[in-house]
């Protein structure tokens, strides 16, 4: 895998995804996260979907080895994941990534799973109760692990795929400890949501996790 040190000269910066498939030979994974690197991006993270699967199946020491490799280019490693267990297994490991890249919204909107239907990896599997947008089915477990964890924080899925508006959403993130959020949007958005974010950014001076980015 090449190294890379690339300025980003205030262009618009890229992170690319790792996808880790448990069958993949080790150098097909080298493969990957060198062409990956080769898009221009100034960070990798394992997709959380690959991350997920793979700890399902018991593969954490797969997870920690596409780190490893990936940090051979020289550009800072994360790890996503939509379950909770993702970023608590790496940590307990010992996973040796820059960032995490973990889920993170409300859960009393009206199309929440009900917490009597939610469980581990319901994305993955489905079952009575999953609507495609619960993508955070402990929020209070996750803003309380995140406060132990001294490493940047990416939070996605903060509006709930659109059942939450940023206000509400973007505030929640800032506020229980996301150091980021990655939210999509249309082109008409992006003033409003940039304002909104500055503004809840501002207003989170002491929030309980520190800001590590």
């Amino acid at each position: 895998v090449r190294r890379y040190n690339r300025e980003s000269g205030g262009k618009m910066q890229l992170i690319q995804h790792i996808k880790v498939d448990a069958k993949q030979s080790e150098t097909e994974l080298n493969d990957h996260i060198a062409q990956q690197a080769d898009t221009g991006a100034v960070a990798l993270y394992v997709w959380g979907v690959a991350a997920d699967k793979l700890l399902k199946a018991g593969e954490i020491d797969r997870l920690a080895r596409a780190v490893e490799l990936a940090k051979v280019t020289g550009l800072p490693i994360g790890v996503g994941g939509h379950s909770l267990l993702v970023a608590q297994a790496c940590e307990k490991h010992g996973i040796p990534c820059d960032f995490y890249v973990k889920t993170f919204h409300r859960d009393d909107y009206p199309s929440a799973t009900p917490k009597p239907f939610r469980k581990e990896f319901i994305w993955l599997d489905g079952g009575e109760g999953w609507y495609d947008n619960m993508w955070c089915i402990n929020p209070e477990e996750t803003a309380e692990f995140m406060a132990s964890v001294k490493k940047p924080w990416i939070a996605f899925k903060v509006l709930a795929a659109g059942a939450i508006h940023p206000r509400i959403g973007f505030q929640h993130a800032f506020q229980n400890g996301a150091d980021f959020i990655a939210v999509g949007m249309m082109d008409f958005q992006i003033v409003e949501n940039c304002q909104l974010a500055g503004r809840f950014i501002a207003e989170s001076g002491s929030r309980r996790r520190p800001w590590c980015a």
